[in-house]
């Protein structure tokens, strides 16, 4: 079994500074994890931590059943990939991959086999006689990669791989290493500050601030469901929209926006009269110029409307003052009035009440 399990981990350096709280977290066997947060909040810490880069302060550290809170880097059965390639330029790519090998004294025969079975994999079979610095950037983090599944560990600790990419080759290499996780079944932990390649790729989300995991959950989780303003802000583009509770019933919330009576899926954290947050999707908000009969509905001013060939996004201020952002389809539209009264509307499960953290999420 190649799970991670962090019981209680803390990260103190010695000017007192805590970079990471105390926290838990279990990944399991084959799972692919991504972490996600603010500069800061302490992703890059607890991935050191797991390769025994970094000491641990406080708690235990698993990998499988083994304790490994002093186990040296090199015993931990674990391999990382970083942004840089951290490659050697002055020999071939054959002889970077070989080099892990030859430290631990692999027989030849067993360092040339799997030299090209990591070459295969990863495509680079026509490069191995090649020098880093006559590759691209997509290249050489092939090669950083194959380097680190050559050592055919239970555990692959990935921070930023991709963040030197230009975009197109970034999306074919998000691909390319979600289909290699799946058919080596190598527990993947990741780090990224790309939203969409944590959605795309990851099994489960770990959305970290001030050394915290704010959530844990499913790409659709996290995104459809998030538990605090920070969570919904976050990941992906969304209105966080001031709303009081009017009543409180079995079956939802009643909320109070901008004198509109809007009803809302209930949460057992509200009470009657407390001031909440409801977090829409941007894509999830409908625009129309005539009034709408749903109950999830309000009206207000278009002031901004942008065409970008097949979506819009309007700006509309609410009479309170409150702005909505929306996205929608530009097909059979009608070209709407800058000024003019709009009416917006949702369906009511697309609206989430969450907690309002943006304070200390900005502080």
């Amino acid at each position: 079994m190649a799970s991670v399990t962090l019981e209680h981990i803390k990260k103190i350096y010695d000017n007192k500074v805590v970079a990471v709280q105390d926290f838990n977290l279990e990944i399991k066997d084959k799972e692919f994890v991504v972490f996600v947060g603010p500069s800061g909040c302490g992703k890059s810490t607890t991935l050191r931590m797991i390769a025994g880069l970094e000491d641990i302060s406080e708690g235990t550290l698993k990998i499988g059943d083994r304790v490994v809170n002093d186990v040296e880097p090199k015993d931990r059965d674990i391999a990382m990939v970083f942004q840089n390639y951290a490659l050697y330029p002055h020999i071939s790519v054959y002889e970077n991959l070989a080099f892990s090998l030859r430290i631990r004294k692999i027989k030849q025969e067993e360092v040339h086999r799997r030299v090209v079975q990591a070459a295969h994999i990863l495509g680079i079979e026509s490069y191995l006689d090649r020098k880093p610095r006559a590759l691209s950037g997509g290249q050489r983090q092939r090669v950083a990669i194959a380097r680190s599944l050559i050592l055919s560990p239970r555990v692959l600790l990935l921070d930023e791989p991709l963040g030197a990419l230009d975009l197109q080759l970034r999306r074919a290499m998000q691909q390319e290493l979600k289909a290699m996780q799946q058919q080596l079944g190598i527990t993947f932990i990741y780090i990224t500050h790309d939203q969409e390649e944590a959605l795309t790729m990851s099994d489960r989300i770990a959305l970290m601030r001030d050394g915290r995991f704010v959530q844990l959950d499913t790409p659709r989780g996290l995104y459809e469901q998030p538990r605090t303003a920070f969570a919904a802000s976050f990941i992906g583009e969304t209105n966080l929209i001031s709303a009081t509770a009017e009543a409180v019933k079995d079956d939802g919330v009643l909320l109070d926006i901008a004198g509109f009576h809007v009803p809302c899926n209930s949460l057992d954290w509200i009470t009657p009269g407390e001031q909440l947050l409801l977090s829409l999707r941007a894509q999830r908000l409908h625009v129309s110029p005539e009034p709408v009969s749903t109950p999830c509905r309000l009206s207000g001013t278009l002031v901004e409307s942008h065409y970008a060939g097949g979506e819009r996004t309007s700006l509309i201020r609410l009479a309170d003052g409150q702005l909505l952002r929306a996205r929608s389809s530009t097909e059979g539209e009608a070209e709407p009035e800058i000024g003019g009264t709009v009416f917006v509307y949702w369906q009511q499960e697309s609206g989430v009440l969450v907690r309002d953290d943006r304070e200390r999420a900005h502080a």
